[in-house]
């Protein structure tokens, strides 16, 4: 049972400013514990969501996506302000992908693949009814798998991602040429949903090219399903250029065996994963 459900919208500028996201974190801790009567000592452990890849030792798996949290470990930092109350952290779309498979669109599925577009995009992996992390624990980079190997710098160094053109911050900067005082992906969903052109190829396009590059695990992993989830709540506009992007790289039968489905549980998936986290759901 969930006892209170409370989010803040930090600026975009957060993950330049770890110590003060970190003291904000604490300070929401404090504040819905004190919203339902309760203290720090009633508190079995704590999930933190970070939007990087996290090692298994909990770092920042990739310096260059985060730079200003590289140098931290963020579990250690989180539970220095809760009087060391035990943290678990873990990406915030492996978190998704436990809360999808646990009590979403996930549910009863042995094997798939939940993207988490946004920002940055992810797709995670469950295998067996168990999230794969990869040797290192940050197996799941969706966006940083090259379409063209000649394309564009990416800010992870390598060029051509998926991210640049299906990234939230490429769909972004592409949308703001015709829709200067566009504000978020939010705002550029709804637009598309009410037939702005501009921004429905752009989502069109995005869904085809994450399609190409899913393609390639859909021939290595053969998962039952796929779980698209961030700002994929306009089906029409997304999962059928997904399908035709498989179609495009994928063998036919692993195409054919697949289900792509929207997330169930929206923008709380990954406060959902964090709470299946400290709960020991998934135990690194």
């Amino acid at each position: 049972m969930i006892l209170l459900d409370r989010a803040v919208h930090l600026d975009a500028d957060a993950d330049e400013h770890p110590q003060a996201a970190l003291d904000l974190a604490a300070h929401q801790v404090d504040l819905v514990l004190e919203s339902v009567g309760a203290d720090r000592a009633d508190v079995n452990a704590v999930g933190l969501g970070i939007p990087a890849p996290v090692t298994l030792d909990g770092r920042i798996g990739s310096p260059t996506l985060l730079p200003a949290w590289a140098d931290l470990v963020p579990q250690e930092e989180l539970a220095s302000r809760l009087d060391s109350l035990p943290v678990r952290v873990d990406n915030d779309a492996n978190l998704g992908a436990l809360a999808e498979h646990a009590w979403g669109a996930g549910r009863a599925c042995a094997d798939l693949v939940y993207v988490k577009l946004a920002t940055g995009i992810r797709a995670d992996i469950v295998v067996d009814g168990r999230l794969y992390r990869g040797s290192a624990g940050t197996a799941g980079e969706l966006g940083h798998v090259t379409l063209d190997a000649r394309g564009p710098l990416c800010r992870c160094g390598n060029r051509g991602c998926v991210e640049l053109t299906a990234g939230g911050r490429a769909l972004l900067s592409q949308a703001r040429v015709s829709h200067p005082g566009l504000k978020d992906l939010d705002e550029l969903v709804a637009l598309a949903v009410r037939g702005d052109p501009g921004c429905r190829r752009l989502l069109s396009d995005a869904g085809r090219h994450l399609g190409i590059a899913l393609g390639g695990m859909l021939n290595l992993i053969n998962p039952d399903r796929i779980v698209v989830g961030g700002f994929a709540y306009a089906p029409s506009l997304l999962l059928e250029p997904i399908q035709h992007g498989l179609a495009e790289t994928a063998m036919s039968a692993a195409v054919g065996a697949v289900d792509v489905v929207t997330a169930d549980l929206g923008a709380r998936a990954s406060a959902l994963g964090a709470v299946a986290l400290a709960l020991g759901v998934d135990r690194r």
